[in-house]
Formats: structure tokens, sequence, C-alpha cells
């Protein structure tokens, strides 16, 4: 019998990769996205189900949960991928920017995760993969505050998770990815700014110029490595709780292991 994942935010990157690289393995895929009238790919597959969701809107949530288990009758790995980002400076972000970076990326995958759970536990087991960043686990860059935030906040709560859901089978991963080819990123990035305030004009011309350079150069992972992790989590193959994937996050890793916290962060400064 064929195994089901429900993946989040699978209208493009990703977790349309993800969502592909399932269905071809013989996964029935239940892929999520907030227009799936727009789509046209996922849909040329007979194991890919489309749901309409927003992870932000818990009746959405709801819906969608309940509409991919009645057409799949079990699900057994739940892929929280949707994510935003935000950068700039924290006094110039606008109210709605902040709360949109928290209500994505960590009230997102508390809406989806809350809602799997009676499945989970009826089935007597399932598992959770959160897709977070190895910005997560540590920080690089000035002005990305907020993202970090989010990311922290969902590292931590999957870590909180595991003591309450470990005595019903339910295991929990976390995906620390750094920046890939083909996502876009920088030009999905949502910039706090304003004109009136100058005064972190050369911090966010560096950090810009950076991005820049990084996607012009191809100094980004290859995303299909972040998938093969993914997978290999999803079918056991990986046991670890904790998987960081790609070149800069590893070597971030690394120096942020080696060197007390202070040393860390201002040897990071020094890059601006």
């Amino acid at each position: 019998m064929s195994k089901t994942v429900f993946i989040t935010g699978t209208s493009s990157g990703l977790g349309k990769r993800t969502a592909i690289r399932f269905a071809r393995m013989g996964w029935n895929v239940a892929a999520t996205m907030r227009t799936p009238e727009k789509e046209t790919e996922l849909t040329s597959y007979d194991n890919i189900k489309i749901f309409k969701l927003d992870v932000t809107q818990a009746d959405q949530v709801q819906t969608a949960v309940e509409q991919a288990i009645a057409a799949f009758g079990k699900i057994d790995v739940v892929i929280n991928n949707a994510g935003m980002g935000t950068y700039g400076p924290l006094e110039l972000a606008q109210e709605d920017a902040i709360d949109w970076q928290f209500a994505v990326n960590t009230r997102g995958p508390i809406n989806v995760i809350r809602q799997f759970l009676p499945h989970y536990r009826a089935n007597g087991g399932g598992m959770f993969i959160n897709i977070s960043s190895f910005m997560g686990i540590t920080t690089a860059v000035p002005l990305g505050s907020l993202y970090n935030m989010s990311k922290f906040a969902l590292e931590g709560l999957t870590e909180g998770l595991y003591y309450e859901l470990r005595p019903f089978n339910i295991e929990l991963r976390l995906i620390e990815q750094g920046g890939s080819s083909g996502n876009n990123f920088k030009d999905n990035i949502t910039w706090n700014k304003d004109e009136k305030i100058r005064d972190y004009d050369e911090m966010m011309t560096k950090l810009e110029k950076i991005m820049s350079s990084a996607e012009a150069g191809r100094e980004l992972d290859d995303p299909e490595i972040i998938v093969d992790a993914i997978v290999a989590q999803a079918t056991g193959k990986n046991k670890k709780f904790r998987t960081v994937v790609g070149a800069a996050g590893n070597q971030l890793m690394a120096l942020r292991n080696s060197v007390p916290i202070e040393q860390y962060l201002e040897t990071m400064a020094q890059n601006f």
C-alpha cells in the first residue's frame, strides 16, 4: 500500500520539487497551495491531489486536512514547507510585516500540526518534517532578526513537541536548509524600508549585494540535495532529529560550535 505525504507550499520552489519527487517514488501526495486554480504542472500526476490552503488561516487548515484524509484515508508524513522572509531593520518594520513573518513561518506549522494530531494518534503514529533553515540555529547576516525569530521559534516548537508526542509514536524532524537555486528567494523577500530614515542604507546595500552575488555566482545549493534530505527522513533512511543541508549551513555551524557566541557574532559582524 502506497504511503501518503501532505506538503504545504507546493506552488513553486522546494515544495513543488518535493511533491514531484514523492509522486515519482509512488507515494500519494496531498499538495497544498494558496491558489490551486493556477497550478498546471502538478495536475499532470495521477497520485497528486491539490488542496487550497493558506497556513495562516485556521479554518482553511482544518478543511484541507479533512479533505486530504478523506481523499487518501491515511496521511503518513506531513511536511511543513510553506514559508516567507522579511528582511530589513526591525525599527523600520511595519506591524503587518512582523505579524505576517510569524504567522507564516511559525503559526502556520502550529496550525497544521494541531489539525493532524488526532489523525496521528488514532493511527498509532506519523511524522512531521519541519522545513527550517540554518538561520534557525544560528545567525549570519544583519537585518534578518524577524526571519531568525520565526525559524528559532520553529526549532523550539519542534524540540518541545518531541517530549509530548514521543509516547504516541509521532516522530519529529527538522531540515536546516540554506539558500538554494530556483527559489527566487531574494525576489520574494519583504524588505523593511523607510525613505525618511537612511541610517541603515549602507548595511542594507551590503546585504542586497551579497544576496545578489550569491545568486549570480551560483553559490547556492542544488535544491535537489534538500529534497534528498527530506526523502531520507520520510523513508527512515535518516533518523537524525536535525539535519543541516548544504555547504554554507554546515560551514556556519562548524564555526558556531567551535567558538564562544561572542566571538562568533563579532566574526560575522565584520563582514558588514
